[in-house]
């Protein structure tokens, strides 16, 4: 990859995100840092979305939109980061946006703290645009052991250098439910520790219908990162699970 490479590569899984996903794109197009492209990975979407994002990419070569059958966030995510021609690698899902400083202000940050991953906090709103729960705001700096906790990384403020370990991808048999959280742990895992900007950059839209929300049913992928893919036997793997049980209570209490 050519080291003068600052291209950022914005990873947006689509599946029937009309409603909000003009909303995303906005907000990626008004970016302060401008070396940017959007992949939008259509994935099998029976809604308006993918016209909507088309009419983006008719008038900003930057967004790009592909379609693939319906295979879930994580491997919608994979493809758009084999597509990805940006050393800096961020995902954003089609419901949650940036702040206009959001990309600045984390590469700023990466340099500042010689860091490989970064994250930061963020605005909990509902369906209507309206703060629904208090900011998230993240601590300065966390480690493996931390993130097994419970995840501090929302996917929308999280950004990876790919220059000293190249492209990680998702675990796809996660399909929706806990890829991202396995994705942050296999960055960690060779970065060691990921920083925490507290500045708020964005907003996390928390949708009545969120399956991530329903811990019920979140619990059993949650189960099986532990003991299948970071192979801890059951009880150590039982201790996370009821720390992040905890932890997640908290973290959606008003």
């Amino acid at each position: 990859m050519d080291a003068n490479n600052r291209k950022v590569s914005i990873i947006t899984p689509l599946y029937n995100g009309s409603r909000f996903v003009a909303q995303t794109i906005e907000s990626v197009i008004a970016q302060t840092y401008q070396d940017w492209e959007m992949i939008i990975i259509n994935d099998g979407s029976n809604d308006n979305g993918p016209a909507i994002c088309r009419e983006y990419a008719a008038k900003d070569a930057r967004i790009k939109v592909f379609d693939q059958p319906n295979g879930g966030s994580a491997s919608a995510r994979n493809n758009g980061i084999r597509r990805a021609l940006g050393r800096y690698i961020a995902l954003l899902d089609a419901d949650d946006t940036w702040m206009p400083y959001f990309l600045e202000s984390q590469l700023d940050f990466m340099r500042e703290n010689e860091a490989v991953l970064v994250f930061g906090s963020h605005l909990r709103i509902d369906e209507n645009g309206r703060e629904c729960l208090r900011p998230f705001v993240v601590p300065e700096k966390v480690g493996y052991r931390d993130m097994l906790r419970t995840c501090y990384i929302s996917c929308l403020t999280g950004l990876y250098d790919t220059k000293p370990f190249g492209k990680v991808f998702l675990h796809e048999e996660f399909r929706s439910l806990r890829d991202d959280y396995v994705y942050w742990l296999e960055i960690i895992k060779k970065c060691k520790v990921a920083y925490g900007n507290q500045r708020i950059l964005g907003s996390y839209r928390i949708l009545s219908s969120s399956i991530s929300r329903d811990k019920k049913k979140v619990v059993i992928p949650q189960y099986r990162v532990y003991r299948h893919v970071e192979g801890f036997n059951v009880f150590v793997s039982l201790y996370y699970l009821i720390c992040w049980a905890i932890t997640g209570y908290k973290k959606y209490r008003k």
